[in-house]
C-alpha cells in the first residue's frame, strides 16, 4: 500500500518544488497552504496520513501551532510529523523536538535528503504502532521486577526490549523512543562498528537494514552481544548498556546540534537525554551508558 503525506506550505513554489520531488518515489500527497486547511483535513479524515511535511513558519496558524494541536491529540499520537524550516538555532530545534517533530528538513534541501527523511519517520511509525500492540500485557510483568540481565544482537531485539521497559515508565513513548536510540547505538555504531556517517550516507540512499544485516552476519561480529542489566532502585529504573565495541567521544552528542539536526540519524542521544530520562551517563571510554528512569507509580511493589 501507497504511503500517503499531507505537505503543508504556504509558498506555491515550495509545494510545487516538493511534488515534483516525490515523483517516482512510491510516496502520494495531498498538498495544503495554509495550517487551517491542513487541521481540516486532518481531522476530516484522520486516518488517510501516514506522515506530515509542515513547514514551520507561516501566517495564521504557523507550523508550531498546527503541531501543539496535532500531538495532544490521540487519533494522531503515532502520526509523524517532518518539520521544514529555515528556523535552526538549538532553541528552535528543542523547541520542535520538545512539541514532537522528530525530525527536521532546512530549507532548501534536495531530493535524497527528503526522501531519506520520510522513509525514516515513516520507519521509525511502523514500529512505534507495532509494539504499542504488546505493552498493555508487558508492563504486568514489570511490576515484580528488581534486577535483569539482557542479552540482545539485533535491531529488532533491541526494539523488543526498549518496548518492554519503557512499560515502567509513566511516559512510556517517550521512554521507548530514548531506550531504543540507546540500544540501537550499542548494536549499529558499538558492535557492529557503523560510524556516523556511515550511517548517514546508508538512510540517505535507503540501505541501512541492508548493511546491518550484512555486518551482523560477519564472522567477527557473529558472537557479539549488548548486555542490559536493569535494576530497581526506590523509585527509579537503573538501565545499564554496554557494548562490546571500543567505544566513543559521546560528548558532542549530548546536546543538540543544529548541523546534525537535519540529517535522518544523530539527534537521538541528545532527544533521549532532554525528554526520556531523568538522568544518562556514559561511562568508561563509551561502550557504557546508563539512564535512569522514573517509575509508573502503577508498577512499584
Amino acid at each position: 500500500m501507497t504511503d500517503h503525506l499531507l505537505v503543508v506550505d504556504d509558498e506555491p513554489i515550495n509545494l510545487e518544488i516538493i511534488e515534483e520531488y516525490l515523483e517516482g518515489s512510491g510516496f502520494s500527497a495531498d498538498f495544503c497552504a495554509s495550517g487551517e486547511s491542513a487541521w481540516q483535513a486532518l481531522d476530516q479524515n484522520p486516518r488517510r496520513y501516514d506522515a506530515v511535511l509542515l513547514d514551520r513558519m507561516m501566517p495564521g496558524l504557523d507550523g508550531m501551532a498546527l503541531l501543539r494541536r496535532i500531538k495532544p491529540d490521540p487519533r494522531f499520537n503515532t502520526l509523524p510529523v517532518i518539520m521544514q524550516t529555515a528556523a535552526c538555532s538549538p532553541q528552535q530545534i528543542r523547541e520542535g523536538l520538545e512539541a514532537g517533530a522528530y525530525y527536521y528538513l532546512t530549507k532548501p534541501y534536495e531530493r535524497e535528503g527528503l526522501l531519506a527523511i520520510i522513509r525514516a519517520a515513516l520507519q521509525e511509525a511502523r514500529e512505534r504502532t507495532a509494539m504499542r500492540q504488546l505493552e498493555s500485557e508487558r508492563w504486568r510483568g514489570l511490576q515484580f521486577l528488581q534486577e535483569a540481565r539482557f542479552c540482545i544482537r539485533t535491531v529488532e531485539e533491541a526494539g523488543q526490549l526498549s518496548a518492554f521497559l519503557a512499560q515502567a515508565s509513566p511516559q512510556p513513548e517517550a521512554a521507548r523512543l530514548g531506550l531504543m536510540e540507546l540500544m540501537l547505538n550499542a548494536v549499529e555504531h558499538g558492535n557492529l562498528g557503523i560510524t556516523y556517517a556511515e550511517k548517514s550516507r546508508l538512510k540517505q540512499t535507503d540501505d541501512w537494514h541492508n548493511e546491518i544485516a550484512r555486518r551482523a552476519g560477519l564472522a567477527e561480529n557473529q558472537d557479539k552481544v549488548v548486555e542490559v542489566r536493569v535494576a530497581r532502585q526506590a523509585q527509579a529504573l537503573i538501565v545499564r548498556i554496554e557494548d562490546q565495541g571500543p567505544g566513543f567521544d559521546w560528548s558532542p552528542y549530548l546536546e543538540f546540534s543544529p548541523e546534525r539536526a537535519f540529517d535522518p540519524n544523530g539527534r537521538g542521544i541528545a532527544l533521549a537525554r532532554t525528554l526520556s530520562f531523568t538522568a544518562l551517563e556514559y561511562q568508561g571510554k563509551g561502550n557504557i551508558v546508563q539512564a535512569t528512569l522514573t517509575l509508573n507509580t502503577g508498577t512499584s511493589t
